[in-house]
């Protein structure tokens, strides 16, 4: 039995139903305002694969982006995460999160744990 998104045109939320295979139609409401006003959307579908196929794709280096960038790796890490349905605990969030604000100062903090503002400064000291 397929389940099938609308959106409700009265409160402008979205719901799922399952729909039951028959002849004809069963007149649904919308459970948050009761409204009868309402539109079917194309909703994504999902595709079954086995862990093997998954991992493949995950291990498929132009899927990571670049390396070198903090971004990109910490966006394949999430990604990994997500798909393989596993949780990687506060510690694996806080590294990822680490790793996206570090890009996003402009350092690579997240990464070696020093902004490049503060090795930059270890080399005036030489001087």
């Amino acid at each position: 039995m397929p389940i099938f998104e609308y959106l409700c045109h009265d409160c402008r939320r979205k719901f799922s139903l399952l729909v039951g295979v028959s002849a004809h139609e069963v007149a649904a409401s919308c459970p948050r305002c009761g409204g009868t006003n309402y539109r079917k959307l194309i909703s994504r579908i999902a595709r079954v694969r086995s862990e093997e196929a998954i991992m493949e794709e995950l291990a498929d280096p132009t899927k990571i982006g670049d390396p070198e960038n903090p971004r990109d790796l910490a966006r394949w890490a999430r990604k990994m995460g997500s798909a393989l349905g596993e949780e990687g605990g506060e510690d694996f969030d806080a590294m990822v999160d680490e790793m996206m604000e570090g890009e996003s100062h402009g350092g690579e903090e997240g990464l070696s744990g020093h902004s490049r503002e503060e090795d930059s400064s270890d080399f005036d000291d030489d001087l």
